[in-house]
């Protein structure tokens, strides 16, 4: 299935050759809906925005045209609650990836107090509906500080919290080693990580998925990006762009479900021996309907991810959460001048006002 098509943009008189997606990722590279809400709606409401190649530096467009769904990655998703009005009147379904961690205590991150973000995730529960915001803590960090009881609490206490807003819970391991940033960045910050063995993240699955069965939360649990197999605890690999759930929650969008190849289908009537058999793969929808679950890996991610492709319109190195274990800063610095340079031309066709 190609992730979009190519169009021409007039700009200033000028035709510009650009990519128009059909799905949108907002973004794994910053958090838009805390940052860049305003200039991501008027770059929608114009219609397109530009986008520079953390690889190559080479700037190219996005054409908005023709999107009919967006998946937002957010920390603090608050001011999106102003603007899901302007997606339902352009008719563009989209769900949240809420990370909602709890690092208050050791200030790993700046975001608000974990009071206000619970409060936040049940208003877009009920604005967008259950299945639209799902719940990540990510990571998961070992340090002198943090021990896995003391994650396994976080987790307990706004689980406990969010039992009847969320389907799921979406997980990953702090892997340090992997990202020199990361490891230069804690350790320029003085702050004592532990990696994470084999032994430790089977301990925790094990735990994490007793926990889910005794607090009677019934999430369903997964890693994102990990290549260790925990299925045996009912933990599986996650599709943080998930084909099958964009069709869940979109599934009466003609135009998006033929882009995406999936025929809705009617359930049958009820046999005489109780309910209809429905084919292998099947997932149910409202009003008795159904789909094949088509959902294709994108070949373009990393080895372990199982994201579906999509057009990420983020940039790296402009994310003022500041998080201590960032993947998408090299630096602090770096990430509050860029932050600056957005400020002074808040509307340009790139979040850097490039």
């Amino acid at each position: 299935m190609a992730t979009w098509q190519h169009t021409e943009i007039n700009i200033n008189g000028r035709l510009v050759k650009a990519q128009a997606p059909v799905i949108v990722s907002a973004s794994r590279s910053t958090d838009i809906p805390a940052f860049y809400a305003d200039w991501f709606f008027k770059r929608l409401e114009l219609g397109y925005s530009a986008w520079i190649n953390p690889f190559n530096g080479v700037k190219s467009y996005v054409s908005y045209d023709k999107t009919r769904f967006i998946v937002f990655w957010s920390k603090n998703p608050s001011l999106l609650l102003d603007y899901l009005n302007i997606l339902e009147e352009r008719n563009i379904k989209c769900y949240i990836q809420y990370t909602l961690n709890d690092y208050e205590t050791e200030k790993l991150e700046k975001v608000p107090s974990l009071e206000k973000r619970i409060e936040t995730f049940k208003l877009l529960v009920n604005r967008l509906g259950k299945g639209s915001v799902v719940w990540r803590f990510d990571p998961m960090i070992l340090t002198e500080d943090i021990t896995i009881d003391d994650l396994l609490c976080k987790v307990k206490n706004i689980g406990d919290q969010l039992k009847g807003y969320t389907e799921k819970l979406v997980f990953s391991f702090a892997d340090i080693s992997l990202y020199k940033k990361v490891k230069a960045n804690l350790e320029k910050d003085g702050i004592l990580y532990h990696e994470w063995v084999t032994e430790q993240m089977e301990e925790f699955a094990e735990r994490l998925s007793i926990m889910n069965k005794e607090r009677g939360w019934n999430y369903l649990l997964a890693t994102c990006g990990e290549k260790i197999d925990i299925h045996k605890y009912g933990i599986e690999h996650n599709r943080c762009i998930d084909g099958d759930l964009i069709a869940r929650l979109a599934w009466e969008d003609k135009e998006l479900m033929d882009f995406m190849k999936i025929k809705v289908e009617d359930i049958p009537a009820p046999s005489l021996f109780g309910e209809p058999d429905l084919p292998n793969g099947a997932i149910r929808l409202p009003n008795n309907h159904y789909f094949i679950g088509k959902h294709k890996k994108d070949v373009g991610q990393r080895q372990y991810c199982q994201c579906m492709a999509a057009k990420d319109i983020g940039e790296y190195n402009t994310c003022p959460h500041l998080c201590e274990y960032c993947y998408a800063n090299t630096s602090k610095e770096i990430a509050i001048a860029n932050w600056k340079k957005h400020q002074n031309s808040p509307f340009a066709e790139t979040i850097t006002g490039k």
